[in-house]
């Protein structure tokens, strides 16, 4: 049987650093990998270990303090060194951005439907009733039901999981090809967890969308990730197919996580419920 081909890389990597511009301290060291198009990737590891600040430096979003070098193409366009005028056209349509908590991404004084309209107009013809039926679309892509309701809703008039959906259907409104969800189901309970994950992974097959899904969460990279990048200390430390990773690691980080993530399994199942 022949391999399956690499897909056509849409974020490539290389030799990505970041530092703190007064002392020079590095964060980031020697990045180097690749995502494919509709190819789905996991960044494992602990608090710390660099996966958020990877992602921000990958969107052009690191705070003025850090320096960032080294290359990023992402959809054939270069992040490092970018203006804010390029990067702002690539944001959205090319890439998109899930985070942990959606008050990082939703406006608590603007109502869902417009939150959702704005990227829309930015990156579509779109207005009045053809907007309005297709933010109502994409609440639906999303799971969410009581549409209406939730579209007329400011954030804190809806759940916790509520907003995380929103959060997502504003993240796929100007339909990127490429995802970054920033341990997106870390604040979430564990059915909670289990829908956002199938519903990210769905709506990326469904979209041909690529998803660079990162978290601290061994199962659900394993849940969602085709391949993984383990991360400590700001250095990808492996990399390679997610199975194999999870049954035959090489390097001694990686063993720690598994036998502590499985260490955690068996003693909540002694536990049992409340």
């Amino acid at each position: 049987m022949k391999d399956k081909p690499n897909p056509p890389a849409l974020l490539n990597v290389k030799g990505l650093g970041a530092y703190l511009v007064d002392s020079g301290k590095p964060l980031l060291q020697d990045l180097n990998f690749s995502v494919g198009e509709g190819e789905l990737v996991g960044i494992l590891g602990q608090s710390g270990s660099g996966k958020s600040l990877t992602s921000l430096a990958v969107t052009g979003l690191l705070p003025g303090a850090i320096r960032a070098e080294g290359s990023v193409i992402l959809a054939g366009h270069e992040i490092i060194g970018a203006g804010e005028g390029a990067l702002n056209l690539i944001r959205g349509r090319d890439v998109s951005l899930v985070f942990q908590e959606p008050a990082a991404a939703l406006d608590p004084l603007m109502k869902i439907e417009r939150q959702l309209a704005l990227p829309l107009k930015k990156h579509s013809s779109l207005r009045g009733a053809e907007l309005r039926e297709r933010v109502y679309s994409l609440l639906e892509e999303v799971k969410l039901t009581e549409i209406r309701r939730i579209a007329g809703s400011l954030p804190f008039e809806i759940s916790g999981g509520q907003k995380q959906r929103v959060a997502l259907a504003l993240a796929l409104a100007a339909s990127p090809r490429l995802l970054i969800a920033d341990e997106p189901t870390s604040s979430a309970d564990a059915q909670i967890q289990k829908q956002l994950i199938e519903l990210i992974q769905e709506t990326a097959r469904a979209r041909g969308m690529a998803v660079l899904f990162i978290s601290h969460d061994i199962a659900a990279v394993r849940k969602i990730a085709e391949r993984i990048l383990v991360m400590k200390d700001g250095r990808i430390v492996e990399t390679g197919d997610t199975e194999h990773i999870i049954k035959h690691p090489h390097h001694e980080y990686t063993g720690l996580l598994l036998r502590a993530a499985r260490e955690l399994d068996l003693a909540l199942k002694k536990e049992g419920p409340p």
